[in-house]
């Protein structure tokens, strides 16, 4: 999941970010208005978390500047328990409103509610050969048996699953799993497909996981005898 966070509080910004990045998720800040209104319109997110107060613009004016453009699913954040503002932020577009304070908790699930809504025609689960991949309990299983994998393991393993069968470079992976930013000159997507490769193909015979050379990474079943580059 990518998210856009507009939070001029710079301590709540850096608590939702450290804890969205725990989960998995690849997360953009942004502190005003101005530049919270360029990064949601410019990049594509699976969610936005809106301040209403910000400095440059407030939350409504980048809401209803976005909705112009996308409809990129949006929850408002306010300091203020006030009916009008709930009813104005959800008129400009707003999908969910939270009151602050509030729970991480309930801010996670609320998150994971819009993106499965955004994504309704997705299955839950995402079978490749015996491998069993539950997207709503972030849980994955290989001939029946648990594999314990960090968040971004799970993360780097659910991307490659939506797309299985398709060969994705190290920039392509970089993108949908750490940020736009990412620097894929790095050896990091390598040490994570290392990783994820010792989890869920090294005690198994039949591989899943494949390196295609001088373009990328594949995740699919294939015969022995058309293993290629692994």
């Amino acid at each position: 999941m990518k998210i856009l966070i507009v939070e001029d509080e710079q301590k709540m910004s850096e608590y939702l970010c450290k804890g969205l990045t725990e989960q998995g998720c690849a997360v953009d800040l942004a502190s005003n208005g101005v530049d919270g209104q360029h990064l949601a319109i410019q990049h594509d997110y699976d969610v936005i978390v809106l301040d209403v107060m910000l400095p440059g613009l407030d939350g409504f004016a980048v809401l209803r500047s976005l909705r112009t453009v996308k409809q990129t699913p949006v929850i408002m954040l306010t300091a203020r328990d006030s009916v009008e503002d709930r009813i104005k932020g959800l008129h400009d577009g707003a999908d969910d409103y939270l009151i602050k304070p509030f729970s991480f908790l309930e801010l996670l699930a609320r998150l994971q509610a819009l993106t499965r809504r955004g994504r309704a025609q997705e299955p839950a689960q995402l079978r490749i050969g015996d491998l069993q991949i539950d997207l709503l309990s972030r849980k994955a299983f290989r001939g029946g048996l648990r594999i314990d994998l960090t968040a971004k393991e799970f993360a780097l393993l659910a991307v490659m699953a939506r797309r299985q069968g398709e060969i994705l470079s190290k920039t392509a992976i970089a993108e949908l799993v750490w940020d736009m930013n990412f620097d894929s000159n790095t050896n990091v997507v390598e040490v994570a497909i290392k990783r994820l490769r010792a989890k869920i193909d090294a005690p198994f015979e039949q591989k899943l996981l494949h390196t295609v050379r001088g373009m990328g990474y594949v995740l699919e079943p294939r015969a022995a005898a058309d293993a290629g580059d692994d």
